[in-house]
C-alpha cells in the first residue's frame, strides 16, 4: 500500500503579500477552487493509497487539519515539528512512525504547494515508479524540463533502468547558470529535480542510518517518547532540536549516487505541468491568460496592459499602460514589482521583519481552529475587530491583564461567559467585559457567529492572554 506523505512545511516568502508566516502558500487557493495543499491530496484519486499523512509546524496545524476537513479528506495522522529541519528529518518521522504502526508502506513524498496540471500523467508515473519502490530501489520524479530553468536544481540520468521506463541517477545537480541549464535541456539527459519520491519506508531507514546516523539517531529518539492532541500528533521536541538540518538529496540521494551502490536510486520522468510556483511570475506562467497575455484574479480593470498578472484580494485595482508586472493586493499591503525582478519580494519580507512589523507574519484577516478575525481599524488606545465563530466553536476562557473589550453581536447568536454570568446575545445585542474579568465566547448555534469586538486599554497586543481553558489544546499560543 502506498502512503502519501505530504510535506506543509514551508512560509513560501517569495508570493508576499498573499503568503505569510502564519498562512503561507500552500494553504493559499492561487489556481482553480482548491488550496494547494487540498489539490495535493486530492490528485491522488485514482492511486490505491492509505490516507495520507501530513507533515507540518505547530503553528499551522488548525489551518491543515481545517483544510482538511472542510473538503472531507481523510488522513493518516498530522505530525507536528516543533521546529524546522528541512526534509530529511521530516520524510524520517514519516517512516518511523509507520514502521511503528507494524506496517512498512511505500512512501510517496509531495510537496503541499506544487502544482501539477496533468494529473493523470502524474499517476502514470507513480504507477511505473511503483514497481521499482517494491523492488528496494528510492525512486525520484524528475521534471521534463521545458526551458532552461535556473531556480530549479537538476538530476542526471544514467543507464536505463526497467524497460526504459527508468534511469540511474548519474548525479543531482546544484541551480546553474542560464548557459548551463540550456545546455542540460538540450542534452535531453537532464530533468528538473521535483523533491517526489517513492521508497519503502524500511529502505529510507536503512540508508538514513547508513549516511546520516545523527538524523536517524535523533528522530528515532524523537518518535519513540510522542503524545496524541486530537488529531496531531507530537514528538519529542528537545530530541527533535538536536536533529542536523539536511535535505534529503545531501543525506541520502547524493551519497548514494556517488557510491559504488548507484544504482539504489532511480528517476522516473513526469512530464505533467509542474511547477513549485516559486515565483509571481511562475504563477502567471501556469495561469490562463487573455488575448494580450494578462492574468487577472479578483475586481481588476485593464486598458493597454500587457503580459502582467494582477490579483485583487479586497478592493478594485485599475492598471491603464503597464507591461511585464505583477500587482498583488490585499487588505493591508500592495504588491508592484516588474516581472523580471519579482525574486527581490523575498528581501521585502527580511526588510518587514527586521522592522518587526506584523505584515511578515500575518494577514490582517487571521484564521484561528475556531473561525477567525479582520483588524479592521486601530489607534493608539483602541483596536476594532470583525470576529466570525464558526458554529459549535468556542474561544479559550481567559483574560486581559491591559485591555477591557466591547462586543456587539451583527449575526447568530453568542453564547457569553462574562465574570460570573453567563448570558445569550443576539442580533444588536452586546456586552462590556472590564480588564481582568474571566470571559469566554461561544457559538451555540447552526450559522457562523459574526460581531465586532472593540478593545481599549493601555496595551492591546495578541500575547495579553491568560488563558484558562482551552478546548483546542493551547496554552502560551496568541488566540
Amino acid at each position: 500500500m502506498i502512503l502519501p506523505v505530504i510535506m506543509a512545511g514551508g512560509a513560501g516568502s517569495r508570493l508576499w503579500p498573499l503568503s505569510r508566516q502564519m498562512y503561507p502558500k500552500q494553504f493559499l487557493t492561487l489556481n482553480g477552487d482548491s488550496s494547494m495543499l487540498q489539490s495535493t491530496a486530492m490528485r491522488l484519486k485514482g492511486i490505491e493509497h492509505a490516507p495520507a499523512m501530513v507533515i507540518c509546524n505547530e503553528e499551522h496545524r488548525f489551518s491543515v487539519a481545517e483544510q482538511f476537513r472542510a473538503n472531507k479528506i481523510p488522513n493518516s495522522g498530522i505530525i507536528l515539528e516543533p521546529v524546522g529541519r528541512n526534509t530529511a528529518p521530516a520524510i524520517a518521522l514519516a517512516a518511523l512512525t509507520a514502521i511503528k504502526n507494524n506496517d512498512d508502506p511505500l512512501l510517496l513524498v509531495l510537496a503541499a504547494d506544487h502544482l501539477i496540471k496533468n494529473e493523470r500523467a502524474f499517476r502514470q508515473s507513480v504507477k511505473t515508479a511503483t514497481e521499482f519502490a517494491q523492488a528496494g530501489k528510492l525512486v525520484t520524479f524528475g521534471i521534463v524540463p521545458t526551458a532552461p530553468e535556473t531556480g530549479y536544481g537538476y538530476i542526471k540520468r544514467g543507464d536505463t533502468y526497467g524497460k526504459g521506463a527508468g534511469y540511474c541517477v548519474a548525479k543531482f545537480v546544484e541551480k546553474p547558470n542560464l548557459a548551463r541549464a540550456q545546455a542540460y535541456m538540450d542534452s535531453k539527459n537532464y530533468y528538473w529535480n521535483s523533491g517526489m519520491f517513492l521508497f519503502k519506508a524500511s529502505r529510507y531507514l536503512d540508508e538514513l542510518k547508513t549516511h546520516s546516523p545523527e538524523i536517524y539517531a535523533a528522530c528515532e529518539k524523537a518518535i519513540s517518547n510522542t503524545a496524541h492532541d486530537f488529531d496531531f500528533l507530537r514528538v519529542d521536541k528537545a530530541a527533535f532540536e538536536e536533529c542536523p538540518d539536511n535535505s534529503i538529496d545531501y543525506a541520502i540521494m547524493e551519497p548514494l549516487c556517488n557510491s559504488e551502490d548507484s544504482d539504489k536510486v532511480v528517476v522516473v520522468p513526469m512530464d505533467c505541468g509542474w511547477s513549485d510556483v516559486g515565483s509571481w511570475s511562475a504563477l502567471w506562467e501556469v495561469k490562463d491568460k487573455d488575448c494580450n497575455g494578462n492574468a487577472f484574479q479578483g475586481d481588476v480593470i485593464s486598458i493597454d496592459t500587457r503580459n502582467s498578472y494582477v490579483h485583487a484580494t479586497d478592493k478594485l485595482v485599475a492598471t491603464v499602460g503597464l507591461e511585464d508586472v505583477i500587482i498583488v493586493e490585499t487588505k493591508d499591503a500592495i504588491l508592484v514589482s516588474k516581472q523580471t525582478e519579482v525574486q527581490q519580494v523575498k528581501q521585502i519580507v527580511e526588510q518587514l521583519k527586521e522592522n518587526q512589523r506584523s505584515e511578515w507574519q500575518h494577514h490582517r484577516e487571521v484564521y484561528r481552529p475556531w473561525g477567525k478575525y479582520d483588524s479592521i481599524d486601530y489607534g493608539q488606545r483602541f483596536q476594532v475587530k470583525h470576529i466570525t465563530v464558526n458554529p459549535g466553536a468556542k474561544l479559550s476562557v481567559q483574560m486581559h491583564h491591559h485591555r477591557a473589550e466591547h462586543w456587539i453581536v451583527v449575526s447568530g447568536t453568542a453564547r457569553v461567559t462574562n465574570g460570573d454570568q453567563e448570558i445569550l446575545l443576539t442580533e444588536n445585542q452586546s456586552t462590556y467585559i472590564p480588564i481582568g474579568t474571566t470571559h469566554a465566547l461561544e457559538n451555540p448555534g447552526k450559522i457562523p457567529l459574526e460581531l465586532i469586538e472593540v478593545q481599549s486599554g493601555s496595551y492591546l497586543g495578541e500575547d495579553d492572554i491568560v488563558r484558562l481553558e482551552d478546548r483546542y489544546g493551547r496554552k502560551d499560543e496568541q488566540e
